[in-house]
């Protein structure tokens, strides 16, 4: 069975910039080697849903030793990335919550590489959420493949 997008993003302008660097990192709390977030593209008008970007560089921390000679971006920071980009679908949703802890990962599957110089587009659809405890659909996509398929829950902290 094909596996289907969590939204269409055919007609979305992957040039444009809804939240950019500083934004993101007014919001997320992450910030060094552990951004893993470099700027929000779009967010749909009721913030369901939304669409990011990591653009996995040559120069990280991970390079030299995961995988010598053929470095692969660790699966665990690709699902850094979708709980931050859900993470900042749910502090936009609601203002003022404060740090937002990433308690949960489910049903994720990695169905690709991703390697240096790759730009890797990140989906959440919010499942359910309140004030407190959120849960978002997520995934990641490298030149039009999906790579990443995950469930992220998180709670304010």
């Amino acid at each position: 069975m094909p596996v289907q997008l969590l939204f269409d993003i055919s007609n979305i302008d992957k040039s444009q910039v809804y939240a950019d660097a500083d934004e993101v990192g007014r919001i997320n709390p992450q910030c060094g080697h552990m951004r893993h977030l470099d700027h929000v593209i779009w967010s749909s008008q009721d913030k369901s849903s939304v669409l990011g970007v990591k653009f996995v560089r040559h120069d990280e921390f991970w390079v030299p030793g995961h995988i010598p000679g053929r470095p692969l971006f660790p699966g665990v920071l690709q699902i850094e990335a979708a709980a931050q980009l859900s993470s900042y679908l749910q502090s936009v949703k609601y203002p003022g919550l404060g740090f937002l802890g990433f308690t949960r990962c489910e049903d994720t599957s990695f169905r690709g590489q991703v390697v240096p110089g790759d730009t890797l587009y990140l989906l959440a659809k919010e499942l359910t959420s309140s004030r407190r405890r959120f849960v978002c659909l997520a995934q990641g996509i490298v030149n039009d493949r999906i790579v990443l398929e995950t469930k992220i829950t998180g709670m304010a902290i």
